[in-house]
């Protein structure tokens, strides 16, 4: 039992080699407002941050302003990428003291920030590879972000895309790697696994993997936990495995409470999409039964629908937002469904096969 709560994800940094274009990227193609800003007029003379914003969703795009510097060192060996997965909670001093006393290594102590809107306290542990996760106590602060972050001064307009909170966050791991990862979020957080899958579930002719959704006391936060499987060529997590140089972040998945009107507005704004084949539609009524969306829309979209006892879930996955073929993102809607797809499975992964076939790594 834990002395201090969860409540859900804060934010989601990422260490990028140009954050002044991928802000651009993120407000222009994927609907997101800027509201914060640190770098040297702030203060900040190793590091510039745009914060980004879409109802609960935060994502903190962050570069170096020298060479010699942690995040420079990050993206010459990760190139853009998830750095820091962060949580809001009640104590962010108890969460780190018991965090480090189960085994997690400090990054950084509780330290107290201050400005004239409040005040907060962070700290901060590794989680697995380059990856950190912070713990965000903000219950006595008015401000935009955090002390140290001023307002994001713009004409800009926002034209959101319907995304609303973070479903999930999805880590990589090496082959044998999963399970110790999940045993420290389960020692370290006393996390539960929540869902899990194996090779027998998710596998096709060339590749596979093993997954454990490891979540929170309110299961808020859901973290699945990868690993590739054997299989006759390379799946999609040694792709990333290979390419990221480590374990990390693989895909962060977004929810939307109308996901043909999202996806719409995101193919309009120019983000690309895995390719779904013709031939996953087929007898698709007969498999999930009676939806309330239109299915032509569904198929014209490249939707994927599974679902479950609860009911069911529709989703979609973009290409990678970089160059490396490693992080990517995903678009979801739940309408009962708690499950992650394991009915898509194999199709996602052919999809991903054939790009993974153009890119001459499978």
């Amino acid at each position: 039992m834990n002395n201090y709560k969860i409540d859900g994800f804060d934010y989601c940094e990422l260490y990028v080699s140009n954050a002044k274009q991928a802000a651009h990227f993120y407000h222009t193609a994927l609907g997101f407002y800027p509201i914060a800003y640190c770098g040297l007029e702030t203060g900040s003379r190793d590091r510039v941050s745009y914060v980004l914003k879409q109802n609960q969703i935060r994502f903190v795009l962050t570069s170096p302003l020298n060479n010699d510097s942690e995040i420079s060192e990050h993206i010459l060996n990760h190139g853009d990428g998830v750095k820091d997965v962060s949580f809001t909670v009640n104590d962010a001093e108890a969460a780190w003291k018991e965090s480090t006393e189960r085994g997690a290594k400090s990054i950084r102590e509780p330290q107290l920030l201050s400005d004239d809107r409040g005040e907060t306290i962070i700290a901060t542990i590794e989680a697995f590879g380059d990856t950190n996760h912070t713990f965000i106590q903000r219950d006595n602060y008015k401000g935009v972000f955090l002390p140290g972050y001023v307002v994001f001064e713009n004409n800009l307009i926002a034209d959101p895309t319907g995304l609303i909170h973070i479903d999930h966050v999805v880590g990589n791991q090496p082959n044998g790697e999963m399970q110790t990862v999940c045993n420290f979020y389960e020692k370290v957080f006393g996390w539960h696994r929540f869902w899990t899958v194996d090779d027998k579930d998710i596998s096709t002719e060339f590749s596979a993997l093993r997954s454990i959704v490891m979540a929170n006391e309110n299961e808020k936060i859901k973290m699945p936990i990868n690993e590739p499987a054997k299989g006759l060529r390379k799946s999609q997590i040694q792709e990333f495995i290979d390419y990221y140089n480590s374990p990390g972040i693989q895909h962060i998945a977004m929810s939307t409470k109308d996901i043909i009107d999202t996806v719409s507005k995101l193919r309009n704004k120019g983000v690309q999409f895995l390719n779904t084949p013709d031939s996953y539609y087929e007898n698709l009524s007969e498999r999930i039964g009676d939806i309330d969306e239109n299915l032509d829309q569904i198929k014209d979209l490249g939707i994927l629908i599974d679902k479950d006892e609860n009911g069911y879930m529709l989703q979609i996955f973009t290409q990678p937002l970089q160059d490396r073929p490693t992080l990517f993102y995903e678009i979801i809607q739940r309408k009962g469904s708690n499950s992650f797809g394991k009915g898509n499975f194999k199709a996602l992964f052919e999809s991903i096969e054939n790009e993974q076939k153009n890119r001459g790594n499978l």
